[in-house]
């Protein structure tokens, strides 16, 4: 606790009258940008397995949480301890089978638990829910939000009897993405384009691991031979632009098989 009073003094200091102009003039609203920023750096710190800049992002993420329970606090909205009583007694509810006497055997059981107790939750909550969808959140990322509105649907039935079901799906998007390109029209393409992402999504959900994270390590592990390629260009003082398709294939391959995570 006292680590964290250093962090809520400094956030006081900062929006003190003889502070900081930025951070007075901060909300909720402008705060949470930063936070979601400071969140996706933590995310390609974790992907690239970087600790020393863990350490970092997590701080930076936790300072920003920190900036915005103290703007609620000086609106009298609520207050740090409010938080942390309010999240302990959601955790302990939501784990009967460690807190009390509730017997869990399978992971499905498990999981409908939770649902369960969610649900309890906001039964009792002042705004009833009319859809099982009404519980994914607008601003998530497309991504995740494809994945929350999937399971969100597969709690009710609406599912795939196997793996190799989504999969079929997949092809029959494909081959409906191709007639739309045939067709030229672009609302169309962009449609059965996001059919094509939303299914595989799906696909990584009944594989069993998290598509956000497959693509961001994807996405670093294509970034990390293209860095290496530029650097064997450098090297040889040679331009992509200036290489062939065949020559920039032979190159790509090259830094392919040299490129160790």
């Amino acid at each position: 606790m006292k680590n964290l009073d250093k962090l809520f003094d400094i956030v006081r200091t900062l929006r003190a009258e003889n502070g900081c102009a930025w951070d007075r003039k901060q909300t909720p609203a402008t705060m949470w940008k930063c936070l979601a920023e400071e969140a996706y750096e933590l995310r390609d710190a974790i992907v690239k397995d970087d600790i020393s800049n863990i350490l970092e992002e997590l701080g930076d993420v936790l300072f920003q949480l920190v900036f915005i329970m103290e703007i609620f606090e000086e609106l009298g909205a609520f207050s740090f301890m409010d938080i942390v009583d309010s999240v302990a007694d959601k955790m302990i509810r939501r784990h009967p089978h460690v807190y009390s006497d509730a017997v869990v055997n399978t992971k499905e059981e498990l999981e409908r638990q939770w649902d369960d107790i969610k649900q309890l939750e906001k039964n009792h909550g002042a705004q009833k829910r009319e859809s099982v969808m009404d519980s994914v959140p607008q601003g998530m990322s497309s991504l995740l939000r494809a994945l929350k509105v999937s399971k969100c649907a597969v709690k009710l039935g609406f599912e795939w009897d196997d793996i190799h079901g989504v999969i079929d799906t997949v092809r029959s998007e494909l081959d409906e993405f191709e007639a739309a390109l045939e067709s030229g029209d672009n609302a169309q393409i962009s449609m059965e384009f996001g059919d094509i992402l939303f299914s595989l999504v799906n696909v990584a959900r009944f594989a069993g691991f998290h598509p956000e994270t497959a693509l961001a390590e994807s996405t670093a592990k294509f970034e990390g031979r293209f860095r290496l390629m530029e650097t064997m260009l450098k090297d040889r003082q040679i331009k992509l632009d200036d290489l062939t398709s065949k020559e920039i294939e032979s190159l790509w391959s090259a830094a392919k098989q040299a490129y160790d995570r």
